[in-house]
């Protein structure tokens, strides 16, 4: 089996004439962590939306699993199973944690969150996202109100969603903004956790996490790639020095 299951070829992005996304080559391989990295307003953010298809490239190719997706709806290509996270958390508030993973695990079944199914359906929704939420940390929460939950720990509630859809990658935009030290922990282990039975693509800004947990670092500047491989590659890099570690960020 191909070990490539995102590939960019020549992406671009242009908005009235600026060039957020210049040429973009990319390569995700199957089973790893792979991190986008670069200063602000470097096309981070912009790249991620072309590869989940919440933008429309102005050139360029993307191909998943195989498959052009180039000009699939972000819908579909969640269906087909890459699936992102955002900066945000996106919960319902109201539901308990584990009706918050039962609602994902409903969502491929085209239906809406319902509570008038079959008891066996039920037990079986119930079973299996009590699993992800022992996956995750969570499980001694199950019951608990989703708006009572620490940020950190909704964000991995947030995670735990994203798990229910069974994805083959998962596309995490900037997974530890916002969290503490132990939040961080907590999310860090259950990222290594999937290592090998999930592919991760993931925006973030902390570097100590992107060096202890990615395999492939690609650093962005002005919408182009400036530098791609491990930590100590990147790192010992001039232009990602000048560019990027050089102005502060942590």
């Amino acid at each position: 089996m191909n070990d490539v299951i995102l590939e960019a070829s020549g992406l671009s992005k242009s908005f009235s004439g600026f060039l957020a996304v210049e040429g973009v080559d990319l390569k995700v391989r199957r089973g790893g962590v792979h991190a986008l990295i670069g200063p602000n307003g470097a096309g981070k953010t912009t790249l991620f939306n072309l590869l989940t298809r919440f933008l429309e490239p102005t050139s360029g190719r993307i191909v998943f699993n195989g498959r052009d997706i180039t000009r699939t709806s972000a819908e579909k290509v969640a269906c087909l199973g890459m699936v992102r996270s955002f900066q945000i958390s996106a919960i319902f508030p109201h539901f308990s944690v584990r009706e918050n993973v039962i609602v994902a695990l409903q969502r491929p079944l085209g239906v809406s969150y319902s509570f008038w199914r079959s008891a066996g359906m039920l037990r079986r929704l119930n079973a299996r996202a009590d699993e992800i939420l022992e996956m995750v940390g969570l499980g001694g929460m199950a019951d608990v109100a989703a708006a009572d939950l620490s940020y950190g720990r909704k964000r991995v509630l947030e995670l735990a969603t994203t798990l229910a859809a069974e994805p083959e990658i998962l596309l995490l935009d900037e997974p530890m903004a916002g969290l503490g030290r132990e939040d961080i922990g907590r999310v860090s282990d259950l990222i290594r956790s999937l290592r090998g039975t999930r592919t991760i693509l993931m925006v973030e800004h902390n570097l100590s996490v992107v060096a202890d947990l990615s395999d492939t670092i690609t650093v962005l500047t002005r919408g182009r790639i400036l530098a791609e491989g491990n930590y100590e590659t990147v790192s010992a890099h001039a232009g990602v020095i000048e560019a990027y570690m050089g102005v502060g960020h942590a």
